[in-house]
């Protein structure tokens, strides 16, 4: 389906604002660079959310994201990222090992990540609010 076939308005280059959200912007790009996104839209409301789903999948279990150092989010989520960080960790050393001439530098940091936020700046504003006046952070 068409935006105009469901009455919704194109955003084309919109400016960043505070309330721009890298995250969505980056989840919207990554859908609409993927080699079987739709060019002239969805034939009907099921085949977007029939699209929209295996993508959905594909993006949390298939993609790697450099984000994270190129773990899947389910990987993450399930804690498997440290032994596969690790795993990276040592392959990169010894190769590096048996070839330093091909390392002009460290190798890439493979370290597993601390707690990850989507938008760190608004959770530090709530929580110092909350501290201020005695109540309890909302939901997010």
């Amino acid at each position: 389906m068409l935006p105009e076939k469901v009455d919704a308005q194109r955003h084309h280059a919109a400016q960043l604002t505070a309330r721009s959200n890298a995250y969505a912007e980056s989840l919207f790009r990554t859908a609409k660079y993927r080699p079987e996104f739709p060019t002239k839209g969805f034939a009907d409301l099921d085949e977007a959310r029939t699209w929209a789903a295996g993508f959905v999948r594909w993006y949390n279990h298939d993609h790697r994201h450099s984000g994270i150092r190129y773990v899947s989010p389910a990987q993450r989520h399930a804690g498997d990222d440290h032994s596969i960080l690790a795993a990276r960790h040592t392959l990169y050393n010894r190769a590096r090992a048996l070839n330093p001439a091909r390392w002009s530098g460290a190798t890439r940091n493979w370290s597993p990540l601390g707690p990850v936020a989507l938008n760190p700046e608004r959770d530090s504003i709530v929580k110092t609010h909350s501290a201020r006046n005695d109540i309890q952070p909302m939901a997010a």
